[in-house]
């Protein structure tokens, strides 16, 4: 048996001096023999209960989450390979050319356009092999993360299958054409194509983790059967210093999660220099998920070095891996076999020996793991066949493997973008592709006959497994949605009481999951704040989900709304992870695309934990075409009163109003959220529109009135005449709970200035800024054409006087509309931090109260010279407001 104990020590970081070596030598012996004589799952089982007797006993365990620099799996543990891998080299070498021709050709053209080849380069095999024997296609198949800087890559294989043309591979980057390819995995912009954004950093391992969560959802549900399909994650090691790639590892392991695959590209570097020069990244990696629970699979040496193993009897190979750190990994990659026989093999005469019979050709040809399918195909077959645990595979690969000393290994491969004709030959050379000299120089892309033996075996294995991918669907079934009338009925008993509006949203909730068309594809989730919501009634109504049921009686058993968990329950409580949960979100929200399976899920959270915290996974949600409610509770600077400065909201909605695709509303009463959520249904689960809804709804109680007859447009539209007089020389704009305000000062202006004031509830500051937008594109371009009106100067066109925008966010929001209000306009809005104190102190120190209100609209009408200055000067008095106050946003 090859001794292993020092190299153990030495990723251990502890070397312990042995003062019974004898003793020692039996114990192995002894542990050799009992893995001969009745196998390695009984050795697993002693082990195990040694080290709880260690435990027991308080002795102190070293870690024991990392294994030797090698593979996981052994020469002998190996499945026979199924495919053919002359014929799948040669294809896996078009592919390789394609990819780097479309980067290096888009940036001779046009340098500024950017692009990667190194990251492909090394990622190349690991692709090639899930194509050709795993990746399985369709709605019931597998899903698929992509790696976003190998993008090219998966181009060049789409090119290959025909499913991709030259002219779009040949517009890599250039996409206002309308022929080109997006940069990096995106939906939004290839929606036939990509199924999931994963362009920035850290945000496809947690939403691929999430997914593999939600299908499991699904099945536990009996919405759809999704036993056997995969998710697949390939990530970067430079990126799992994203908090965002671990965040997901604990709730994989613990709910079992063995549908999901990371495959982890170690070429240890990331785009500046080595993800760990000092240090091992795939030690580190395999410490974090086997300590978390995962199973883990390391393919670090290519089948090449499989002779030099076995050659191998004294354990100086793993010596000397184990004290090379990555940044001389790194360097290794980048020299040539003389560089390595020298610098890594010559160290010990031992080792020496080992590689004696190789030239240094031979030694340069040794692969490391990620590029030897052979190796990356026994690590496939074992993940997608393990149970009861997520698998991560970390391979170890060279980055820009191939390019030679223009970039394999390179500190600027990741920036490398062109190539030179000498270094373009290497390549062509390097992989035995079928390409004169002048078309290499031209980087003419190269596609096989149709009938060639190559073009005829890749579409036979895609075939094999039903498909092509990436692939996206646009659609899926349209589901019926309730009317606005039924909505409304929904809602009817708020009437004439006091609710907050997050009262109204929960009980239309609980009432739209007893629907018999979507109350099953309904998805409440929340991040432990659903008691802060009001909405434990749920708790009991449809359960919370959990895979393994409910192991436990609750201490509130005896209670009517007692805190019930099952395998089929409907809620999401995600725990305290904001990017936990709106992952859950993406996955549902998604679902229309990846399962054929329309959901429809409510995302209910503290708002200023919303777009300001999870902002990132807000636009991948954009990107994504997903379809769902956002709600903001909790929301407004002043109108969550006492939480003070890290809780209030006074931001979410100018954030939201960026992302193109996110309709956004701020409602005040009960029946706006209504109409607005029934729309937002019509328009998701019926028309299938590619939009998600954001909607903030507060925690102040009041007095929830009945609709207007004929208001429903202006709800949708963005604004509507709540409080009209004859003759109203000013208009009031008010939106969520700061309408109420805004409806008081009308009174005071009314009842004590003598000013006839009209109000306008303002749902969505966003819709009527696009809709302004809209309408002044198109009168920009059609110059000669009738002027068109925006909805905002339709509605203010028979009006006359100075206009007062206020809301509990920014002033920014009310600002939104300023191109459209053509007359004076003052946005007034809750700018600073927030603090802790009454909604009536916070109102009035951000200047939004009624009293404040009505003196912008009194001060408005004197700059026009409609009144006298001096009944303004009056007016600070009579409503008791102090002028000698700091301005709030500098306080």
């Amino acid at each position: 048996m090859t001794d292993l104990s020092d190299s153990a020590s030495a990723f251990w970081r502890v070397i312990p001096a042995d003062p019974d070596p004898a003793e020692t030598r039996e114990w192995l012996d002894a542990f050799e023999s009992l893995v001969r004589q009745e196998g390695a799952e009984r050795a697993t089982f002693i082990l195990r209960k040694l080290l709880d007797e260690a435990r027991i006993q308080r002795v102190k365990l070293p870690p024991v989450f990392n294994t030797p620099y090698c593979n996981t799996i052994p020469l002998a543990g190996q499945p026979q390979y199924p495919g053919n891998l002359e014929i799948e080299q040669r294809l896996m070498a078009l592919v390789r050319w394609n990819a780097l021709a479309m980067v290096v050709r888009a940036n001779r053209e046009h340098p500024e356009l950017g692009g990667h080849i190194a990251s492909y380069a090394s990622a190349a095999d690991l692709f090639e092999v899930g194509y050709n024997h795993f990746f399985r296609a369709g709605q019931d198949g597998d899903l698929v993360y992509f790696q976003p800087h190998s993008a090219p890559g998966v181009y060049a294989r789409a090119y290959l299958e025909g499913r991709l043309t030259e002219n779009h591979v040949a517009h890599f980057r250039r996409e206002t054409g309308r022929n080109g390819l997006s940069s990096y995995c995106h939906p939004y912009l290839m929606p036939d194509f990509w199924q999931f954004p994963t362009g920035s950093m850290g945000l496809g391992p947690i939403t691929a983790v999430y997914q593999a969560r939600f299908m499991r959802y699904l099945d536990n549900r009996a919405i759809l059967p999704t036993a056997g399909r995969k998710v697949w994650a390939f990530v970067g090691d430079g990126e799992m210093d994203e908090p965002e790639s671990l965040a997901g590892l604990s709730i994989a392991a613990r709910e079992g999660l063995d549908n999901l695959i990371f495959v982890v590209n170690c070429n240890l570097q990331r785009l500046d220099g080595p993800v760990r020069g000092n240090g091992s990244i795939v030690q580190e990696l395999e410490g974090l998920f086997g300590g978390a629970g995962w199973n883990v699979i390391k393919v670090l040496w290519g089948s090449d070095w499989d002779p030099l193993f076995a050659r191998d009897h004294d354990g100086v190979i793993l010596k000397r891996l184990h004290e090379t750190v990555d940044g001389e990994f790194q360097k290794y990659a980048a020299t040539d076999g003389r560089f390595n026989r020298e610098h890594f093999f010559n160290k010990y005469p031992e080792l020496q020996a080992i590689v004696d019979h190789l030239s240094d050709d031979d030694i340069d040809r040794l692969r490391r793991g990620g590029h030897d399918p052979v190796k990356i195909y026994a690590a496939y077959h074992a993940a997608v066949t393990h149970r009861g645990q997520p698998t991560v595979i970390l391979a170890q690969t060279k980055k820009g493997y191939g390019m030679g000393h223009w970039g394999q290994g390179r500190m600027t491969t990741h920036q490398q973008k062109k190539l030179d004709d000498e270094a373009l030959k290497e390549f062509r050379d390097r992989f035995a592709l079928p390409l004169s000299d002048a078309q290499v120089s031209e980087l003419e892309f190269h596609k096989p006959a149709p009938e060639s033996q190559e073009m005829r075996y890749l579409h036979a294995r895609r075939k094999a497994l039903g498909g092509y991918l990436p692939a996206r669907s646009s659609t899926g079934p349209a589901l019926p949605v309730p009317s606005v009338a039924a909505v409304g009925a929904m809602i009817e008993r708020s009437h004439g009481r006091e609710q907050s509006t997050t009262t109204v949203f929960v009980n239309l909730l609980s009432h739209l999951l007893r629907d018999p068309a979507i109350g099953k594809r309904i998805v409440p989730i929340v991040a432990d704040e659903a008691r802060t919501f009001g909405m434990q009634s749920l708790f009991r109504q449809v359960g919370i989900y959990s895979s393994v049921g409910q192991l436990y009686e609750p201490e509130d058993h005896d209670e009517l709304l007692y805190y019930r968990e099952a395998r089929d329950g409907q809620i999401l409580e995600e725990g305290i992870t904001e990017a936990g949960a709106v992952s859950s979100w993406l996955a549902a929200a998604t679902g229309y695309s990846a399962h054929g399976t329309p959901m429809l899920p409510f995302y209910v959270f503290y708002s200023m934990f919303g777009f300001q915290r999870i902002g990132d996974l807000a636009w991948q949600a954009g990107d994504s075409r997903s379809r769902g409610f956002l709600i903001g509770g909790t929301a407004g600077r002043t109108t969550l009163s006492g939480e003070g400065l890290q809780h209030q909201d006074g931001s979410s909605h100018l954030i939201a109003s960026t992302i193109p695709n996110c309709v956004a509303y701020d409602p005040c009463f009960g029946y706006e959220l209504g109409v607005i959520v029934q729309d937002g249904m019509r328009r998701m689960l019926e028309a299938q529109e590619d939009v998600f809804y954001y909607l903030t709804v507060s925690n102040e109680n009041y007095t929830q009135p009945a609709m207007p007859a004929g208001a429903e447009e202006g709800i949708r539209r963005g604004m509507y005449l709540v409080r009209e007089r004859a003759n109203a020389r000013v208009q009031l704009l008010g939106s969520g709970p700061i309408l109420r305000e805004a409806l008081a000062a009308a009174e005071l202006l009314e009842k004590d200035w003598g000013i006839p004031t009209n109000v306008w509830s303002v749902t969505s500051f966003t819709e009527l800024r696009r809709d302004g937008m809209s309408v002044a594109r198109w009168n920009r371009l059609n110059p000669i054409a009738e002027r068109r009106a925006s909805y905002v100067e339709q509605c203010l066109a028979p009006t006359t006087g100075p206009v007062i925008a206020a809301s509990d966010y920014v002033s920014s929001v009310a600002h939104l509309i300023r191109p459209w209000v053509a007359r004076r306009y003052v946005a007034l809005g809750a700018d600073g931090f927030g603090r802790s104190d009454t909604r009536a102190a916070l109102r009035r120190f951000f200047e939004i109260d009624r009293q404040h209100i009505a003196i912008a609209a009194l001060s408005a009408l004197a700059e026009e010279n409609a009144i006298e200055r001096a009944r303004v000067e009056s007016a600070f008095d009579a409503l008791g407001v102090e002028r000698q106050v700091p301005n709030p946003w500098d306080s």
